[in-house]
């Protein structure tokens, strides 16, 4: 479930002339360089070949929410895996959608993991300029030539570009210098209620506990070039509450009636209207669901800095322009703003919905109402622990017939800006010429809790260049090339620093 927050900001490409900005030496843990030239022209060579393959995934539908083209394109990943060269791919059932976990065995003394997702967000086909599993190149005024479609950028295009550096290694004759561990799912935009079974499978805990950490390969780098990199992850709540006549004892049972009966008869979709105003402050921005913020950890010292470092960098008027917004809550300064942005939790309608939605009048009294909502959450909050909140929270205030359906929800992650994994990744950012922005967390999800809590517990993070924006949107884009000045990598940049990365570790 990661969301446009992170896709937008935590996402990228680079100008095809900083390429030059890559060194064509990379020094591995045994202190020995390794001459990539080789596999950078290898990359070149390929670039049609990976913009197929990207477009390939593109192609096949795979929206979880409505299990469309779900089996297809798990199996279609899976052969991608392997023709990349990946020994051991499996289909992993679970309850939902099925996972799949693929290694590949260099010989290398390091094993790292990956986190791969193959389902995309449903898509309204009428509000996009170029057909969302069309995966058309598209000349994007200011940005470049992009791929447009769904899952270009969330989460498509940076792995296929993580796929075409594996591709480059081995067309290039070179030994990959560490062994892979991919776990994959096709329900990360449900919430990933399913995935801890693959990750809690014997043999896939076996081979990740050799793992130096879990990364998902990304594009980390925004409009303006910065590259951006994440110490942690808001974990997520994400809910479905109904109310019905039914379950009240009140109002219509069994189905609509004429809407003349209001006033003699109770609304199920006020009553849900009433119990959502419980959860938040009057102006909708505060939590009050009762405890629900006993846990929030402080932020910490090295994390004021790291604000502070970021607030000095950070493009507020790029942010405004990205999402349409003019404001922040409370009228926050930059500095606050990016503080509660990271550190505090978040109560949020998503949908809310009864009764007739269509064109024109349609007089009814709905006997049901629903709202979609989501709860993030930061360190130390659980999911477990914010669902029986809100459960608690509901029949205090006598609404127990309000029924919770618990769609998806997970942890926060937290990884130390020392682990090696991130060390890494900074560095080869900085060898690439780049000047990294650190966050101390994104505001988006994603489930990575399963890497960084018990047992495991392990670094996890993005890691990868390149610009893409568009995630859970409209004409959501994959950069391929970019607009002469533009000073993100397109994709033989954000395949390099794929390269860049597995070889410095």
């Amino acid at each position: 479930m990661l969301d446009i927050d992170r896709r937008t900001f935590i996402a990228g490409a680079a100008a095809s002339g900083l390429l030059a900005s890559f060194p064509r030496l990379a020094r591995g843990a045994s202190g020995k360089t390794a001459d990539l030239s080789p596999v950078y022209d290898k990359i070149t060579e390929q670039r049609r070949q990976s913009i197929e393959r990207i477009q390939r995934w593109i192609q096949q539908p795979s929206i979880s929410a409505q299990n469309v083209g779900i089996t297809e394109c798990c199996d279609l990943t899976m052969d991608l895996l392997r023709d990349a060269g990946f020994g051991t791919v499996k289909k992993m059932k679970t309850d939902g959608h099925p996972g799949i976990f693929a290694t590949l065995d260099a010989g290398a003394k390091q094993t790292m993991g990956f986190y791969f997702m193959y389902d995309v967000q449903p898509v309204e086909e009428k509000e996009w300029s170029s057909p969302p599993f069309a995966a058309k190149l598209v000349d994007k005024a200011g940005v470049g030539k992009v791929i447009v479609g769904r899952g270009a950028v969330n989460q498509k295009g940076p792995q296929g570009a993580f796929l075409a550096a594996l591709h480059a290694v081995r067309a290039a004759g070179s030994k990959l210098p560490v062994n892979l561990v991919v776990v994959a799912e096709g329900e990360e935009e449900l919430g990933s209620p399913h995935f801890s079974q693959v990750v809690w499978n014997d043999e896939v805990m076996r081979a990740l506990e050799k793992c130096q950490g879990v990364m998902m390969p990304a594009a980390d780098q925004s409009l303006s070039g910065t590259v951006n990199v994440v110490l942690g992850a808001k974990g997520i709540v994400y809910v479905e509450l109904e109310a019905s006549g039914k379950a009240w004892g009140r109002g219509p049972r069994d189905g609509e009636i004429h809407s003349s009966m209001k006033v003699v008869v109770d609304s199920p979709a006020w009553r849900l209207v009433q119990a959502l105003g419980t959860l938040v402050s009057a102006d909708g921005n505060e939590p009050m669901i009762d405890g629900l913020t006993d846990a929030v950890r402080p932020v910490s010292s090295q994390q004021k800095k790291l604000l502070d470092d970021l607030a000095a960098r950070w493009d507020e008027a790029d942010w405004k322009r990205v999402f349409g917004v003019d404001r922040w809550v409370n009228d926050l300064d930059e500095r606050a703003m990016l503080e509660r942005y990271v550190s505090r939790p978040s109560v949020n309608i998503d949908g809310l919905y009864a009764g007739y939605i269509g064109e024109g009048s349609k007089t009814i009294l709905p006997h049901r109402a629903f709202a979609k909502m989501d709860i993030r959450l930061v360190p130390d909050m659980t999911a477990k622990d914010v669902l029986a909140k809100l459960r608690k929270h509901l029949d205090r205030r006598g609404y127990k017939d309000i029924v919770i359906k618990n769609i998806g929800s997970y942890d926060p992650t937290d990884t130390a800006l020392e682990a090696r994994p991130i060390q890494t990744e900074l560095a080869v950012y900085k060898a690439a010429g780049l000047d990294p922005v650190i966050w101390p967390r994104l505001a988006g999800s994603w489930p990575g809790y399963l890497f960084t809590g018990k047992p495991l517990e392990l670094p996890a993070g993005h890691v990868g260049l390149g610009h893409g924006s568009g995630a859970h949107a409209k004409d959501e884009y994959f950069v391929i090339e970019p607009a002469a000045g533009k000073k993100y990598f397109g994709l033989d940049g954000a395949t390099r620093s794929f390269v860049d990365f597995l070889f410095a570790l």
